[in-house]
């Protein structure tokens, strides 16, 4: 078996291929692409398998091409699809197109001379000078409506799965537009291999199915299972339905971070093969590991480790593990104070707060900040007994009745953190 195929498959990454891939493959330096729709500005990781498998691809000596769909994205693949979705103005999606190449190019390897550097095109490029009836007459004859009728993805949008409306003919030609990407990158860049999710099949092998039929020519298909969590739900979404964007801006590496640490047990022996880029043997020892030790959660936190450097990079890692060590206890006043102010309020999301005045905050004895300036604590006696209690703390460090603040102690130079007990939080601003 083929080296790659062979991964894909330990992995648990293997879903589907037509006969002939593997031997394709084994005979020479393979070109393959997976196209990436630019309906949002950034990806988010529902997208991370199919990048994976592309930097996986070039591991394995094989050139791997990312297709941007700035044509195909004005109309809208129908692949899972119960309804369908909002076309783009031009202007947007070509913005959309250059966030995407730009992230897309952290990941694989564009550099260099060697024949299996990554490439990036963009199906806009091809598509924009055809005509509908150059496209009807040189690409349409060669694929029957029966042939695309026959596709699951269009049976469940005719079969009432996707509800009242049906399929727009706009939609049905997908396929056929997809299937002509292939060919056009088959006879212009020598591609024999599509690779995507298992929903793509029946896309995939309109592509192969014109190849044979408009260009004599042998091309191949590869698919990958469509990730779910153990429980079978949808992965990539918070409980509230947002995406887990790779764009910082969109998703911060904190939040981001602690998307793939909170994966059960179940799911991070799953996860850890499919998103890192650990061997068999060390994920093996890890699981083996973590069974032993199940609360110390290794599992999770290598996991979650590997994918935001991988995404994000070193140093926003230690940032977010330095934020969810601050979160959960283990940390000193100087890793709070160093913090920047999206991390901290992303740490102390939905924790009260207040605006003070400098001048009400610096100097200021410890009783009249609790009360009268924040209004934290409802009295100064109530503020005396809790100091007296030893259960106030200012920036996690435990104060008595003498602490006051300064400039030193203010978290992105505007912030204090109130604390008493061990749950009750509260945030002064400083103005």
């Amino acid at each position: 078996m083929n080296s790659f195929i062979e991964e894909l498959k330990w992995r648990g990454l293997f879903a589907d291929m037509m006969p002939g891939t593997d031997e394709q493959l084994n005979k020479e330096v393979t070109t393959a692409y997976i196209g990436f729709d630019p309906t949002a500005d950034s990806l988010h990781i529902g997208s991370l398998i199919q990048i994976k498998i592309l930097a996986h691809f070039q591991q394995h000596g094989h050139k791997p091409m990312a297709l941007v769909g700035g044509a195909t994205g004005m109309i809208g693949d129908p692949s899972g699809k119960s309804a369908e979705r909002n076309l783009l103005d031009e202007e947007t999606l070509l913005y959309y197109v250059d966030c995407l190449k730009n992230q897309l190019s952290r990941f694989l390897d564009f550099e260099g001379e060697g024949a299996n550097k990554a490439e990036m095109v963009n199906n806009y490029d091809w598509m924009k000078d055809i005509s509908f009836l150059d496209f009807a007459k040189n690409v349409g004859k060669n694929i029957t409506v029966n042939y695309m009728m026959a596709k699951d993805s269009v049976k469940k949008r005719f079969s009432g799965d996707g509800g009242a409306d049906g399929m727009s003919f706009t939609e049905f030609t997908y396929q056929l537009i997809q299937g002509y990407d292939f060919l056009h990158l088959y006879q212009a860049k020598n591609v024999k291999l599509q690779m995507g999710g298992s929903d793509q099949w029946g896309n995939i092998t309109t592509g192969t199915e014109l190849i044979r039929r408009k260009a004599q020519g042998e091309a191949y298909a590869l698919t990958v299972p469509l990730i779910t969590k153990a429980d079978g739900s949808k992965f990539g979404k918070s409980e509230s339905g947002e995406n887990y964007w790779l764009d910082k801006k969109k998703t911060s590496p904190y939040k981001f971070y602690q998307f793939w640490l909170n994966a059960t047990d179940e799911d991070a022996e799953r996860f850890i093969k499919f998103y890192t880029f650990l061997g068999k043997e060390e994920i093996e020892a890890l699981i083996e590991e973590h069974k032993t030790a199940a609360h110390e959660r290794k599992l999770q936190k290598k996991l979650a480790e590997e994918v935001t450097v991988w995404v994000h990079g070193r140093e926003e890692y230690d940032k977010a593990l330095k934020a969810s060590e601050i979160l959960f206890g283990r940390s000193t006043a100087e890793d709070l104070i160093s913090l920047d102010e999206e991390i901290f309020l992303e740490i102390f999301d939905g924790v009260p707060q207040k605006e003070v005045s400098k001048d009400d905050v610096l100097g200021v004895n410890i009783v009249d900040l609790l009360s009268e300036k924040s209004g934290f604590l409802k009295s100064k006696s109530e503020a005396q007994r809790e100091l007296k209690g030893n259960s106030i703390s200012v920036n996690k460090q435990k104060v008595n009745e003498v602490f006051t603040a300064n400039e030193n102690d203010l978290i992105d130079g505007k912030f204090l953190l109130l604390q008493k007990g061990k749950k009750s939080y509260f945030i002064v601003k400083v103005i």
